[in-house]
């Protein structure tokens, strides 16, 4: 087991490289990036300028804003200036000493970036995880033992609607009805104008109302699709040739479920546990844009629409590590799960 978990982990080094240098690649040919918008905001600020009748064009009659040589000099600054397989090679070399660079569009280290909003997200996904798999199990088990009954038949029809609702638009479906209509919940946000001046339970209070809203927004696909799989898995199993002996010898079908059915029915569960973790921390770019929560999601929203691509990239190599280590860890929970899997 031990050779293959080195072997898995070697695995990442080529792995995140392609990864890397494909979108490293795409961002130098999508239009739009920092260049362009340092021309188009100094071509505004010209064009302004000229209305006040204060100022005229750098080079009248081209509509080009800047010169030929702060063109260049912006390149060189931005590592435009390089073939791409240097400036990935640069790239790469700072990233190996944990320098992911700096935002072209605030100036601030990216790092420093990505950590002030990992907390946010790690928030959000430690509890949709916890709410996730602490309902959906047991719910899945429910349905499984009362097949076609009419919780079962209800369960399904709820579940279902919430599935074919993406979470994005249930969030603004919410935020119209819930807090401009009836104005029960805040708009978006994770805390009140005045959290500072508040108490710990008032806080507490105030986190957990302005939390409730996005938290199921995060939860209403993954609770569909956990649900149906437990429930699924479980009849499978329940219907297996080993749990119909166990019966046959007397033991009640309680035992069978809880004590044979249902530790193999988790091997599914288990498979994608590890894969949950870049969701943990990536949050959903959708959803913390409709609630405004200044996450992880939201920052990788701003940064693809505002071309900022030293920010695109680190957070790419964030959930790519993380994706990567997820999918070990999910090996890992089906060995713990299930002690017939040999890793040869």
């Amino acid at each position: 087991m031990i050779a293959y978990f080195i072997r898995r982990l070697l695995l990442v080094i080529p792995t995140f490289i392609g990864i890397t240098i494909m979108v490293f690649t795409i961002t130098r040919f999508v239009p739009g990036g920092p260049i362009e918008r340092i021309i188009a905001e100094t071509r505004a600020m010209q064009m302004g300028q000229a209305g006040d009748g204060s100022s005229t064009k750098a080079n009248p009659g081209s509509g080009q804003p800047l010169s030929e040589d702060q063109i260049q000099k912006l390149k060189e600054y931005y590592g435009f200036d390089k073939p791409i397989l240097q400036s990935y090679l640069a790239w790469l070399g700072k990233v190996l000493q944990g320098d992911l660079g700096r935002s072209t569009r605030y100036q601030d280290p990216v790092w420093d970036m990505i950590l002030e909003r990992i907390p946010i997200s790690l928030y959000f996904g430690i509890l949709s995880l916890i709410l996730i798999y602490g309902v959906c199990i047991p719910l899945g088990v429910a349905k499984a033992v009362r097949h076609r009954s009419g919780f079962d038949n209800f369960t399904s029809a709820v579940i279902f609607t919430g599935y074919a609702i993406p979470g994005w638009v249930a969030g603004v479906f919410m935020l119209v009805l819930f807090s401009s209509r009836f104005d029960v919940f805040p708009l978006g946000g994770l805390t009140s104008d005045f959290f500072d001046e508040m108490n710990f339970a008032e806080q507490f209070m105030d986190i957990a109302w302005h939390t409730l809203l996005p938290l199921f927004s995060y939860m209403i696909g993954s609770f569909t699709v956990m649900t149906l799989l437990m429930k699924n898995t479980l009849m499978d199993n329940l219907s297996a040739d080993y749990v119909r002996t166990a019966i046959a010898k007397g033991l009640s079908f309680k035992k069978a479920v809880f004590r044979h059915a249902l530790r193999n029915s988790l091997i599914p569960i288990a498979t994608s546990f590890g894969n949950n973790i870049s969701i943990l921390l990536m949050g959903s770019f959708l959803i913390e844009k409709v609630f405004n929560i200044n996450g992880m999601g939201l920052l990788g929203y701003e940064s693809i629409v505002d071309r900022d691509y030293p920010v695109v990239m680190g957070i790419l190599v964030i959930s790519s590590l993380l994706f990567m280590v997820g999918n070990i860890l999910s090996d890992l929970c089906v060995a713990v799960v299930d002690p017939r899997v040999r890793f040869k």
